[in-house]
């Protein structure tokens, strides 16, 4: 099936480089915390050009990069992130060194890094649009979030910004890939420039050649996450899939040069 290669983010150079895709899981925390600057310089390090990212709100209102809405499990504390000022989480302790980081200063830090970000939060929605703005790293950042309402108020202030489809938007555009129905499928990604999915989704697989086809002949990518044996990295783009989102860069991007 022919690719189209048209996107609705042809202003942005997200996708410059050439797929297959490696996207360097909160960073490469092997031996540094996760999604902390010392995680994202080891995968920088190893040659990973997108870091995959989330991002919550402090208390001063200040987007802050951070998986989990508390810090119990990063750093054994009982409190919320948007509990804390931006001041406070760099203080936290997570191991090596390493404190909380803004994403202003993950983006600052890493300026020909692509970063693929998760918008945990409806009070990050603000902080993360002014952030990428006040870097002017539209270009090189990819806005995405499990809700829709988030995903659509991010890319809204962000034109041109590259998006992928938030959990409702997959969904639908999984079950019109496997009854067929080309047009519903298209609708359900439009204005999107991939999806970012894991392997199985409400029982059905997902990473079958069929659904990599009707995505790809909409233009879009297929990111798989989060794969981290050789193996199945191999296995996953043999059928076509355009991006491995991985904790382990380091092995993901030795199988990608093992290809060419």
């Amino acid at each position: 099936m022919a690719r189209d290669q048209s996107r609705a983010s042809d202003n942005s150079s997200y996708f410059s480089p050439a797929s297959p895709r490696v996207l360097a899981h909160r960073g490469l925390a092997v031996d540094a915390p996760e999604n902390t600057l010392l995680a994202f310089a080891k995968a920088v390090a190893v040659g990973a050009q997108y870091i995959e990212t989330d991002v919550h709100s402090s208390l001063d209102g200040v987007a802050v990069v951070a998986h989990d809405p508390s810090l119990l499990r990063v750093a054994g504390r009982e409190v919320k992130v948007e509990q804390l000022t931006m001041a406070e989480l760099r203080r936290i302790d997570l191991g090596e060194s390493q404190g909380f980081c803004s994403l202003s200063e993950a983006l600052d830090a890493f300026p020909e890094t692509r970063f693929n970000i998760d918008v945990k939060s409806q009070g990050a929605v603000s902080p993360t649009v002014r952030a990428i703005r006040d870097i002017s790293a539209t270009n090189r950042v990819l806005v995405t979030s499990f809700d829709e309402k988030r995903r659509a108020a991010a890319v809204e202030q962000l034109p041109g910004v590259a998006s992928s489809a938030s959990a409702t938007r997959f969904l639908l555009a999984l079950l019109s890939a496997k009854t067929g129905l080309s047009p519903a499928m298209r609708r359900a990604l439009t204005g999107l420039v991939a999806i970012q999915v894991p392997e199985k989704a409400l029982g059905l697989r997902v990473t079958t050649q069929r659904v990599i086809q009707r995505v790809h002949a909409l233009g879009l990518e297929m990111h798989v996450w989060t794969i981290n044996e050789p193996q199945r990295m191999r296995h996953l783009l043999d059928l076509g899939v355009d991006g491995i989102v991985t904790d382990r860069a380091d092995l993901a991007l030795e199988v990608v040069a093992s290809r060419t």
